[in-house]
């Protein structure tokens, strides 16, 4: 396979056609390898549109999707940034790049191993992972400037809005199968939120976030 035209292929035929127009995403997808974050028996789908399977059940998200949320964010280099479910680092990668900090956490302690060797090997050094139930957050770190879900949730705990500071961002993909939206919050003052639907997706669960009761009568 050669490597840098499947790449450009990815960000032309996949990334731009979804609405991903900011020049600096998709420079930056041209720098971060994501081959070098898939598993070495998935090389094979590093550039293709489809979620790649991680150790312990989990996914990477789909190459479209993990931009469309990246822009979407417009992140900022004095921002500190909390992502929930590190999975294999690509997207804590990313955010490095973005961001001053990020803090990224990860509850399988194999996953998080594997992704802070990825991060190391990648020259990423602004990001720390941390083995942790990621459906807390960070309240003891924060307020942040942007947390990002890299999986879908039933809904955002008020307890992660939370910890957004006042004209903070939170992206997640939220709801049930087989309706999700990638949705982004914004902390408008001390007591109130916005959100904005970004688009329709469907992606794997995160694993501590509890489904909403189904009553059967």
């Amino acid at each position: 396979m050669n490597t840098e035209q499947a790449r450009f292929n990815m960000i032309e035929q996949q990334i731009r056609p979804w609405d991903v127009l900011d020049q600096g995403v998709l420079s930056l997808l041209a720098v971060v390898k994501r081959e070098d974050f898939v598993p070495a028996a998935y090389k094979a789908l590093a550039f293709v549109d489809t979620e790649v399977p991680l150790p312990g059940g989990r996914f990477m998200l789909a190459p479209k999707v993990e931009a469309r949320l990246l822009q979407e964010l417009k992140v900022h280099k004095h921002e500190r940034v909390l992502e929930i479910g590190t999975g294999s680092g690509y997207m804590a990668a990313l955010l490095g790049h973005k961001a001053q900090q990020v803090v990224t956490l990860e509850e399988d302690p194999a996953l998080a191993d594997i992704a802070q060797g990825n991060l190391r090997r990648a020259g990423v050094i602004n990001v720390s992972v941390r083995r942790a139930d990621g459906s807390r957050g960070l309240p003891e770190e924060g307020p942040f400037d942007v947390i990002l879900l890299s999986g879908s949730v039933p809904e955002v705990p008020p307890s992660l809005l939370a910890q957004l500071k006042v004209g903070g961002r939170l992206a997640a993909i939220v709801g049930q199968q087989p309706v999700m939206r990638a949705t982004l919050f914004t902390r408008t003052s001390e007591h109130d939120f916005a959100s904005v639907i970004l688009f329709d997706t469907v992606a794997p669960r995160l694993s501590g976030f509890p489904e909403p009761t189904r009553f059967s009568f």
